[in-house]
């Protein structure tokens, strides 16, 4: 199986997660030398903040278990085009990848409706690879917002 296949699959484990919880289902590892050092879901209702998304969450653990702000060398898997906020974190963190599935019609930050890295005045920029197990995750959130609309939010498994 190759590489970004495999980190997806994880990142999709955390995004059914999310689901479980009746939270978006959006789901982001943290890859370092073949190894996933950060795993998050997306959690703000149950955290009640607004900040509390997948890429936040498992940047902060990378962070943590590489005893290191600077994510360097590193790669970080996202079911969905992340929005500004992550797109920031992702920048600012100096990940050297960001792989994801789906876009965001609503917020993507990658190129969907703005490109955060496309302005050369950053100082770090970020290798994008999008359209990584599309299929699976834009089924997931599709199926996430049709369920929520209809009322019948986690009737099916």
């Amino acid at each position: 199986m190759d590489k970004d296949k495999f980190f997806m699959e994880q990142a999709l484990i955390e995004a059914k997660k999310a689901y479980q919880k009746k939270e978006v289902p959006i789901g982001a590892v943290v890859e370092c030398n073949g190894e996933i050092i950060g795993r998050g879901f997306n959690r703000r209702e149950s955290d009640n903040d607004p900040t509390a998304h997948a890429e936040m969450i498992a940047i902060k653990e990378a962070a943590q278990a590489l005893d290191d702000w600077r994510l360097e060398g590193c790669s970080i898997y996202v079911t969905v085009e992340p929005c500004l906020m992550c797109a920031g974190a992702i920048q600012k963190a100096r990940l050297k990848k960001l792989v994801y599935g789906t876009e965001s019609d609503k917020d993507g930050a990658f190129g969907t409706l703005i490109d955060i890295l496309q302005d050369n005045r950053l100082n770090h920029q970020v290798e994008i690879k999008s359209g990584v197990m599309l299929g699976e995750c834009r089924d997931l959130i599709k199926k996430f917002f049709k369920e929520l609309r209809s009322g019948r939010m986690g009737e099916s498994g």
